[in-house]
């Protein structure tokens, strides 16, 4: 079955590809099925973004579509940037994930180690081509490092040290990143759920 996925980030499109592939799904890009469009993300949390991406995408094809929305939540900040991960500090482009990181280690210079828990999220819709639709969630906890490490990933993962690793997200590989992430995560539940 074909599934056209609602995101514009390469980055985000080969995870999702990376772990539907063994279970028979063609994942199109946008660009795949003809689309450029930027859709407005103005739900108040990651599911409800996922659900508006998704149900564009299903709306313009008729064909199933995938749609994550994902972020980081800082408990120390309630749960900060949140929903606004992507434009947290306001900056498009390629500096966005220099800027973002600078406000966030700016907003957490005087928080100590023991209070710099965080967790990655991601709110993954599939909405089959009849309109049934199916959320799931991941997470993947950890801290925010004092400073940057890491040359692998996008975002927050030059600052996020995962549990139990003792490594931030950007020192993984991309393989191993695609077992313990937020994303994949969410995709073994939706995984679970298309089996069923």
């Amino acid at each position: 079955m074909e599934v056209v996925a609602a995101t514009n980030n390469q980055h985000k499109l080969d995870e999702i590809r990376d772990i539907l592939k063994d279970m028979g799904y063609k994942v199109l890009s946008l660009k795949d099925v003809g689309i450029k469009i930027d859709i407005e993300e103005n739900g108040t949390t990651f599911r409800e973004n996922a659900l508006i991406k998704a149900r564009e995408i299903w709306r313009l094809t008729g064909k199933a579509s995938i749609a994550d929305d994902s972020g980081l939540e800082v408990f120390v900040l309630n749960g900060e940037p949140g929903v606004y991960s992507a434009r947290y500090a306001g900056v498009p482009g390629d500096e966005k994930d220099r800027a973002n990181n600078k406000k966030l280690l700016e907003n957490m210079k005087d928080i100590p180690e023991n209070k710099r828990q965080a967790r990655f999220v991601s709110s993954i819709a599939f909405i089959f081509p009849d309109g049934k639709e199916i959320v799931t969630e991941g997470y993947v906890y950890g801290t925010i490092g004092f400073k940057e490490k890491g040359e692998n990933g996008f975002g927050y993962d030059p600052l996020f040290i995962v549990d139990g690793l003792d490594k931030t997200m950007a020192e993984l590989t991309s393989e191993e990143k695609n077992k313990i992430s937020h994303r994949a995560n969410a995709l073994k539940e939706l995984k679970k759920m298309l089996n069923q």
